[in-house]
């Protein structure tokens, strides 16, 4: 039996192809990662050791869908196993073996979003910068980039561009001190602390160097120059790279994405092979057609042509509604009309839109026609304040002198423990260059402390060292260690106290039994499970871009969504609304620099691809804007994808903000 039937003469090419660096151009909807998945099953099949092929992907959903695909084209009976995770979860397994190198701990704790935010807080106050003149979340976006451009906190200054940079050089000195005082590490850490290794301690190096003999990367356009580097170090000694992406999909620049590391990879790697994969099986004919037309224009790609293998009469349209209210009453009654008379499921249509700042009128509308839908991209899980709380704790159980988790749940729910103690407490840790955890005893022994306050502080210690035991002594027991604590400490009550809505209370509530069941579902996974374990795939999910997209995509409901979130999707039906200059392209890469309008370009070639059946592209002849109706101009993209010359005269640069763009 032919193992390679399945695919086509390229995919079948790129499968083959097993050894020395490998570029795999894999358009929207070619099959790229039954490409990768089979490739790796052909190492195996030709005596790589499993356990020597690194697969490295953006996002867990991916990684975990991969390692259920090699399962199934492999079998159960493997005795070991690809690794398949993504560049973070790579680096954590590195860091966990090699940290101490670099003067951490091996258990380090890894900070989620919250907690940055935190010790941005306490870096702003230490250089007395008031958060008007610099907000904690832009100093992390301006560190993230710092760090993945490799830039330490000493060196900072001396890439400052402005007085905001200047400030944000200062508060990354005390950030990363506080970080590292507090034995964790930030997301951004997990990379850029791993190419501080793989720099400074060649013998670390060569282990991890000869740990793998094949590597893949999915995804490979939305590389940073951080992750490029790390895996040039990694496959230097043999170049058994393969590498699977597309650039007209590279749309992460904002991010630090380099969509140069796709385009330049066979200078970067010579004696690369390249494969095209072209052959679309999602979208129809014309849908395709436009995408095709479009993404010419861009100067920076690979030659290549998807070719359809669905053809159609009239799967794509255009619309021009007089405004922003009008075009959401038109696409919402049409799509209300297709689920009546067509027996359309509401979850086989997206509206796409440029900017966050979109939906609002959609939204009415869906409401007022009693539509169901769904927002993709709102508050993930990870974020929510009782899931931080509990995860907090279970830090703390791991590691008491994780000040940033203990802080947060000292006194949570309310135990009598008031700020006035743990300002003592802080200030005798710092007096001392010590712990909080450890100063406690110390300051209870001493009398300074209210009986009291004595009483609670000695209660919660008790309760720290119990549950520390508990899960230590029984790992296979997580779920219901979690249940037992969330009883004693009654978060129940504190959720009543904080919600008065009965709805958000039992919404509220609900978020606990699902971490239960996180911790369900991640015991039943591993086969050694761990109170570490579990907290470490919760920071690395946390931060996951797809974070809860999974579960967003299979509620019943019209899905609302940014381009941005729309990649690696698809739907039947896409309307992809306000094609109009300023929105798509959006106003801040009008007038810039050309890469950032192609990156606008294939943003738009994103949206369109992401269309099985049917396509509709829609743009309002006016907009309201700070209570001002104006004109706007249509999309150049438009003409663009319909072979036309676009009429650009007339746009002007807007000053005023519009919100969030959808980054």
């Amino acid at each position: 039996m032919d193992r390679l039937a399945e695919l086509n003469p390229a995919q079948r090419e790129a499968v083959r192809t097993l050894s020395g660096p490998l570029l795999i151009l894999a358009g929207a909807g070619s099959g790229k990662t039954r490409v990768i998945t089979y490739r790796m099953a052909e190492l195996i099949r030709h005596r790589t050791p499993a356990d020597r092929i690194l697969s490295v992907t953006f996002t867990n959903k991916a990684a975990r869908e991969m390692q259920e695909r090699a399962r199934l084209l492999l079998g159960k009976s493997l005795p070991k196993r690809p690794l398949v995770c993504t560049f973070h979860a790579l680096c954590v397994r590195i860091l966990r073996q090699e940290i101490t190198a670099l003067g951490y701990p091996a258990d380090f704790a890894i900070c989620d979003r919250g907690d940055q935010e935190s010790l941005a807080r306490t870096a702003l106050r230490d250089i007395r910068v008031s958060e008007k003149n610099l907000r904690p979340g832009d100093l992390l976006s301006r560190i993230s980039r710092w760090k993945m451009g490799g830039i330490h906190p000493e060196d900072a200054r001396d890439h400052v561009e402005n007085d905001f940079d200047f400030l944000a050089a200062a508060a990354y000195r005390k950030y990363q001190t506080h970080l590292r005082a507090s034995a964790s590490v930030d997301f951004d850490d997990l990379l850029f602390l791993t190419q501080q290794l793989f720099e400074g301690h060649p013998a670390a190096l060569a282990r991890h160097q000869s740990r793998f003999e094949q590597v893949q990367i999915d995804e490979y356009q939305d590389t940073n120059a951080m992750q490029f580097t790390l895996i040039e170090a990694l496959v230097r000694p043999h170049k058994n790279l393969c590498v699977v992406g597309d650039d007209d999909q590279s749309i992460y620049g904002w991010r630090g994405a380099e969509v140069k590391h796709i385009l330049a990879f066979p200078q970067m790697f010579p004696g690369t092979k390249i494969i095209r994969l072209v052959d679309n099986y999602r979208c129809t004919d014309q849908i395709l057609e436009l995408a095709n037309t479009l993404v010419r224009h861009n100067r920076d790609r690979h030659d290549k042509r998807l070719v359809a293998h669905k053809t159609s009469t009239n799967s794509v349209r255009f619309q021009e509604h007089a405004d922003e209210q009008i075009e959401a009453e038109q696409v919402v009654r049409e799509i209300a009309w297709i689920i009546k008379t067509k027996n359309v499921e509401p979850g086989d249509v997206a509206i796409l839109f440029r900017t966050n700042e979109q939906p609002r009128v959609f939204e009415t509308e869906l409401r007022r026609n009693k539509i169901p839908y769904v927002i993709l991209g709102s508050m993930s899980f990870f974020d929510r304040k009782e899931i931080k709380d509990l995860l907090s704790y279970l830090r703390v159980f791991v590691r008491p002198e994780d000040e940033i988790s203990l802080l947060r749940i000292i006194n949570v729910p309310a135990r009598g423990i008031g700020a006035g103690t743990v300002e003592k407490l802080v200030a005798r840790a710092v007096q001392q260059g010590s712990r909080v955890w450890r100063v406690i005893p110390e300051m209870i022994a001493a009398g300074e402390l209210s009986p009291n306050t004595s009483q609670a502080l000695s209660a919660f210690r008790d309760l720290v060292e119990r549950y520390q035991a508990k899960c230590a002594a029984n790992p296979r027991r997580l779920a219901t260690i979690v249940e037992e604590l969330i009883a004693e400490i009654d978060y129940e009550a504190e959720i009543d106290r904080q919600y008065k809505e009965p709805a958000q209370q039992e919404m509220r509530a609900a978020m606990l039994g699902e971490l239960v069941q996180a911790v369900t579902q991640y015991a039943e996974r591993n086969g050694d499970p761990s109170l570490v374990g579990f907290l470490e795939e919760s920071a690395l999910t946390g931060r996951d871009e797809e974070g809860d997209k999974d579960d967003q995509l299979t509620e019943r409901g019209v899905k609302l969504m940014t381009l941005h979130s729309a990649k690696g999707l698809e739907f039947n039906r896409v309307y992809l609304v306000g094609m109009e200059e300023g929105l798509l392209p959006h106003k801040r890469s009008i007038g810039d620099t050309e890469s950032a309008v192609e990156e606008e370009r294939r943003l738009c070639y994103v949206g369109i691809t992401r269309a099985r059946d049917f396509l509709t592209l829609t743009r309002a002849e006016c907009r309201v804007k700070w209570g001002k109706r104006r004109m706007s101009i249509p999309s150049r993209f438009l003409a663009e994808m319909q072979g036309q010359q676009p009429t650009l005269t007339g746009i002007e640069a807007e000053s005023e903000t519009d919100g969030d763009d959808g980054e």
